[in-house]
């Protein structure tokens, strides 16, 4: 027995001990409210539930009511769950609580560390080395991010590593698509943008259609897209540097009737109060403005999306995305673990009352929300146009609006040194962590079997 084998050996037992306390802090963490409260340690919980509900139900009035009700529906949103945390308190029963979701907690960091060990990882975009371009062309907003261009020097920086730069000025708006052209025209062989996600997209579909290389700079307010591409959001300047040491990843560009997005495209309610001249100055007043007509169905159109198999009627919003977003990690919420999985992610939400609401806040999995992935996504209405956002810019289309992903078709220039994309958090899958706390050898760490990589047969 070499050293290696001793090695796996140890990580089994960090990976059993892991799963095994995972189900001694859940089963505790379950009996503590009936051990120390009895009955009505139970009927509290019951309790706290309703409460929950009853907030839901109020977040739903406040966003689909005015004036005078919808006041009243912020009052009973903050009194509800203090109403519970003072019933809790008064039956001397908030420790238990308290002690009960820090075992939770606990459960669900232990499993997870049990089913990290189990050989499982994440798929890696693959990197292709490739020479450093000798015209690239950069388009640059001098007004996105906060004055970002200027802040971090990207137009000299750029230069000095032979880029050609133009500055975009939004008192004398350009077409950013033509530009791209008419620098790959002049000889350009790479095209890139620091600035927002929605000027990103247009320069990043002319890059495609040439079969150019694509440079990133995280130069925009949010900088999704190169979050998902593991870049510096921190120090733009650094995505410069794959200018002279960078690689390339070949991922995905989204279409939505004919329009590109790197990000995802909305339609029902964000894509309807993103349209609003005011949104841009007052985002949270105008949604509450345009809501409850928007919510309850008295304006704007009402959506059908086919997506696959599946048919999603009258959605009040709906997402399609450029590769799905993850879900089951709190921690990468906004995130997509990858950006070349050749299918869209689709995300609908159909709420009509209250009681719908604190069913989708209680289970996240109820018929409310409806989540899959597809290749093509059409979506029609009752009207001949929809209000969309596309990359959080708004846009009017025709319907229907087929979505699609070209797979692969963008080559996206990335330094050979950045952040990178966090690992994500395993699904926690409750059968697999009782069969790592029961497994007696080694092939929990290193066995490939029908169950799934690193589980006993």
């Amino acid at each position: 027995m070499g050293v290696g084998w001793r090695a796996g050996e140890r990580a089994h037992r960090k990976q059993r001990w892991s799963a095994r306390a995972s189900l001694v802090c859940v089963t505790l963490a379950a009996l503590l409210p009936l051990l120390y409260g009895g009955l009505g340690g139970v009927l509290l919980l019951m309790v706290g539930a309703a409460g929950i509900a009853v907030t839901a139900a109020g977040l739903w009035w406040v966003l689909t009511r005015r004036g005078t009700a919808r006041a009243a529906a912020v009052a009973l949103a903050a009194a509800a769950p203090t109403a519970v945390v003072a019933m809790f308190a008064a039956a001397n029963l908030l420790w238990v609580v308290v002690l009960s979701l820090t075992l939770w907690v606990a459960a669900v960091w232990t499993g997870r560390y049990a089913l990290r060990s189990t050989g499982l990882r994440p798929v890696r975009v693959k990197e292709h080395r490739t020479p450093p371009p000798r015209r690239p062309f950069l388009v640059m907003n001098p007004h996105s991010g906060g004055a970002k261009v200027e802040r971090f020097g990207l137009k000299e920086k750029a230069e000095r590593l032979g880029a050609r730069v133009v500055l975009l000025d939004p008192e004398r708006p350009r077409d950013v698509t033509e530009l791209a052209r008419r620098a790959v025209a002049e000889g350009a062989d790479l095209l890139g943008v620091a600035g927002g996600d929605g000027t990103q997209a247009l320069v990043a579909a002319v890059a495609a259609e040439h079969g150019l290389p694509f440079l990133v700079v995280s130069a925009g307010t949010r900088n999704h897209f190169a979050m998902d591409l593991g870049l510096d959001r921190d120090d733009p300047a650094a995505c410069l540097d794959a200018l002279t040491d960078g690689v390339e990843l070949h991922v995905d560009l989204g279409f939505a009737g004919g329009r590109p997005f790197v990000n995802n495209v909305s339609f029902g309610v964000y894509g309807a109060v993103v349209q609003s001249p005011a949104y841009r100055g007052d985002k949270v007043g105008t949604a509450l403005e345009l809501l409850p007509e928007l919510l309850t169905g008295q304006s704007g159109p009402r959506l059908t999306a086919r997506a696959g198999g599946t048919t999603l009627t009258g959605p009040q919003a709906l997402l399609v995305s450029n590769n799905p977003y993850r879900r089951d990690d709190p921690a990468g919420l906004g995130r997509r673990e990858r950006l070349d999985s050749g299918v869209l992610g689709v995300l609908g939400i159909r709420v009509d009352n209250a009681a719908e609401a604190a069913g989708l806040l209680l289970d996240p999995e109820a018929g409310a929300l409806t989540v899959l992935t597809a290749r093509e996504v059409v979506v029609d209405a009752d009207l001949p146009t929809v209000d969309v956002g596309i990359d959080g810019e708004a846009f009017v289309l025709p319907v229907p609006v087929h979505c699609r992903i070209a797979p692969r078709a963008l080559r996206v220039r990335v330094p050979r040194l950045r952040p990178g994309v966090p690992q994500p958090q395993p699904r926690l899958d409750w059968r697999r962590v009782r069969k790592l706390a029961a497994a007696v050898s080694r092939t929990a760490v290193t066995g490939r079997s029908a169950g799934g990589p690193g589980l006993p047969g």
